[in-house]
């Protein structure tokens, strides 16, 4: 069962959205403070416990590296936005924009601990809801649980009050992070830049 207590209600309350300003800082350090907070749709609500960072222009293992284009242009934009891409011919991924507008970074979510709305979850995964720890452990498929695609939820402002995709912060402090190289790339592959909580039970499956 997740480790989390359930909210007060199924819609944020007693939790903030998380502020643009938030996502300014460079892709390791939106990475580190995202860690702990919850994601939200609807009634699914899930406690981000795995990410990873991607450096821009400066990283040759981002989709940004080359410069912008039509498909990457959200990572340019505005922080606190929602970059999806597809791959594989049959996953979505999710990340999050940051740095200063003009600048590209990103943030890829790679598990969630799920906490409110896991029937729906587990109906949109095509799983039986028992089976907690496959909801949303995975890039691929936190996205399925959660409905996420990119022609829906492409350039998504997890800012805005009216968005019906949002980052919201409950107070929870995520004091165990463990910092390992990131997952499934060639490129820039030994660099530290995989971010989750220590013994999570939900983190994607490999060894750290």
């Amino acid at each position: 069962m997740p480790l989390s207590k359930p909210l007060v209600a199924k819609t944020g309350a007693g939790t903030t959205i998380v502020s643009r300003n938030f996502y300014s800082d460079p892709p390791d350090l939106v990475a580190q403070k995202l860690l702990g907070k919850l994601l939200v749709r609807g009634e699914m609500v899930a406690r981000i416990v795995e990410l990873e960072a991607y450096f821009g222009e400066a990283d040759a293992a981002a989709h940004s590296f080359a410069g912008k284009t039509a498909r990457n242009a959200v990572l340019f934009g505005p922080p606190g936005h929602a970059y999806v891409y597809f791959i594989y011919g049959m996953y979505f991924c999710l990340n999050v924009s940051c740095e200063r507008e003009g600048r590209a970074g990103g943030v890829l979510f790679r598990a969630l601990e799920p906490i409110q709305g896991l029937e729906t979850m587990a109906r949109n995964r095509g799983l039986d809801p028992t089976r907690v720890a496959a909801l949303t452990s995975g890039p691929g498929r936190l996205c399925q649980a959660f409905g996420i695609t990119r022609d829906g939820d492409n350039g998504a402002d997890f800012t805005s009050p009216k968005s019906d995709l949002q980052i919201r912060d409950d107070g929870f402090v995520a004091n165990d992070v463990l910092v390992t190289p990131r997952i499934g790339i060639s490129k820039d592959a030994e660099r530290l830049a995989r971010y989750l909580l220590a013994g999570n039970p939900f983190v994607s499956k490999r060894s750290t």
